[in-house]
């Protein structure tokens, strides 16, 4: 049998690499993750978090509206007015928000210095968004209402889910807006389902499709 060829070219490639400086006063200590040694590093746990239940139930029922067909009685409230109708809107409506305890004071003050005076005070209504479930849907029966107001995340819907049926029916204009939070800030609360005005106290042109 004849010598191994290639043995000077591995003698070659096994050539003595450079030692790298050691500092003698820090001694590497490498870490041991085993049962009773160093704590592992923290990771993230994100998607293992167990969600709240309303954040459960929102996604849950986003997915079934992705996934099952929706009925028209549910689809028209995803159809929203657009950023700058909806600008114009809330701006309208705070002009017709209801008086805070502030500005109810500083009438009735005025409202009695005149009557001490002697002059006739003025008692005309002030005129004001309305709201209410009752008192929205009879004042929409009784034709006087001139624009609803619906938010689009009523939760259960099945309260306004009707409520554009009857606006249709009575002929009143209405409209559906983002965020019940939104249309709350209108009259100091959290959250408002609708709103709606009885009478514009100047001429505003007003167009909700």
């Amino acid at each position: 049998m004849g010598p191994k060829r290639g043995g000077k070219v591995v003698a070659l490639a096994k050539k003595k690499q450079p030692e790298k400086d050691v500092n003698p006063l820090f001694e590497k200590r490498p870490k041991q993750f085993g049962i009773g040694g160093a704590l592992p590093p923290k990771k993230d746990l994100h998607r293992f978090v167990k969600w709240p239940k309303v954040v459960r139930i929102q996604r849950k029922k986003r997915i079934l509206k992705q996934r099952l067909k929706v009925p028209p009685a549910l689809n028209q409230f995803t159809k929203t007015l657009d950023k700058n109708l909806a600008t114009s809107l809330f701006k309208l409506l705070l002009k017709y928000r209801p008086e805070d305890k502030a500005a109810k004071k500083e009438r009735l003050l005025k409202k009695a210095q005149a009557e001490a005076e002697g002059k006739s005070a003025e008692s005309k209504k002030p005129i004001v968004v309305k709201y209410g479930l009752n008192h929205v849907t009879y004042l929409i029966e009784q034709n006087k209402a001139q624009l609803v107001v619906i938010a689009h995340d009523v939760d259960p819907i099945e309260l306004v889910v009707w409520l554009p049926a009857l606006c249709r029916k009575m002929e009143v204009p209405y409209c559906i807006v983002k965020g019940k939070s939104r249309l709350g800030s209108v009259l100091f609360f959290l959250s408002v389902s609708f709103l709606q005005i009885i009478e514009f106290a100047e001429l505003v042109l007003l167009i909700c499709v």
